[in-house]
């Protein structure tokens, strides 16, 4: 299995391919995988909680009234939407697509979650982002808070895997850490876990990838 100092290895390779940028570049992990029969059906929608949180944390929008929407409110959810608003984004699919492109994750009060599912439904399952429920007396802040840290990673009959797992300027070590995490996660999605990685890359948003055969330890 890939170690810590082998992709803070491919991390600092990647880093040195790239050229000077006017913007902050993401660091992003590729794991090109074999021997799997995609044709059979090979997909999953993973949300993977990274130990270490990004310098842009992910945008999440929570669907929730009366208590629990003023306490998303207070732990600074980036949009709380009432149960008018859901239904209203209903009637403008131009202004529903544009939320559900704007957001990583959604929150949904379990309360809400049948005028969601009705109202924006159709457009939010195509593309993997349906809510998460949150029971009403569930701590909303612990929520938002884990799904801040997270990424989404969906793979639908593919053999190339990619995601973000920080950025050039995170300590190289927290984005190794993020890195194996998201590994970890996704073997055990594999048929034969491991076995089944051919190689990991990691690039800049514009650099070169830097690559990494996988070795499978017996």
């Amino acid at each position: 299995m890939v170690n810590e100092s082998e992709i803070v290895t491919l991390i600092q390779e990647a880093k040195k391919s790239e050229k000077e940028r006017k913007f902050k570049e993401s660091l992003e992990l590729y794991i090109t995988l074999k021997d799997i029969d995609v044709k059979k059906g090979f997909a999953f929608n993973e949300v993977i909680q990274l130990p270490n949180q990004m310098s842009k944390p992910a945008a999440v929008c929570v669907m929730a009234s009366g208590d629990m929407g003023l306490k998303a409110k207070e732990a600074k959810a980036d949009e709380v939407l009432d149960n008018d608003s859901v239904n209203k984004l209903a009637e403008d699919k131009r202004a529903s697509r544009k939320l559900i492109n704007k957001y990583d994750f959604f929150l949904a009060d379990t309360k809400l979650m049948p005028v969601v599912g009705k109202s924006l439904g159709q457009l939010l399952g195509p593309r993997g982002k349906m809510p998460t429920p949150v029971p009403f007396n569930a701590p909303i802040e612990s929520f938002l808070s884990r799904f801040k840290t997270s990424i989404r990673v969906r793979v639908k009959n593919s053999l190339s895997i990619s995601c973000k797992i920080g950025d050039t300027e995170m300590d190289e070590h927290q984005v190794a850490a993020n890195a194996i995490a998201v590994i970890n996660n996704l073997k055990t999605k594999f048929p034969n876990g491991d076995k089944n990685i051919r190689k990991y890359m990691i690039k800049t948003t514009m650099g070169k990838a830097a690559k990494l055969e996988h070795k499978v330890t017996k």
